[in-house]
């Protein structure tokens, strides 16, 4: 069983930053694809960025060059540094984790972006 605690969320001004972190339980972190995911209200739920377990990744083009995915498999974190915000990014961020075990999601943290 996987579970994932993200942190990190709150309120920012347009054009701050923002990073958030998920903490992973399990002992091999390190082949698990890992992604952010959101969902603005009334909206469906958008990959963000994804890394794989090789470090190889994927963004969505509204945050391409703005946002930054990383991760520490010491750690068994993965990050999602946020520059640049815009209105338009607040949403409750995900995050995701995938291997051969399944699939697992975090609870979500709240991003705001606003004067």
């Amino acid at each position: 069983q996987v579970q994932l605690a993200e942190s990190g969320g709150g309120l920012v001004q347009p054009g701050g930053s923002l990073r958030l972190s998920c903490a992973a339980s399990g002992s091999i972190f390190k082949a698990y694809i890992m992604a952010w995911y959101r969902q603005a209200p009334g909206k469906q739920r958008d990959l963000v960025a994804l890394i794989t377990s090789g470090g190889s990744t994927n963004y969505a083009g509204s945050v391409k060059g703005r946002f930054t995915i990383s991760r520490d498999n010491a750690e068994k974190t993965v990050y999602l540094q946020m520059n640049s915000l815009k209105p338009e990014d607040t949403a409750v961020y995900y995050c995701y984790a995938s291997s051969d075990l399944g699939v697992y999601w975090g609870q979500g943290t709240q991003v705001t972006v606003s004067s």
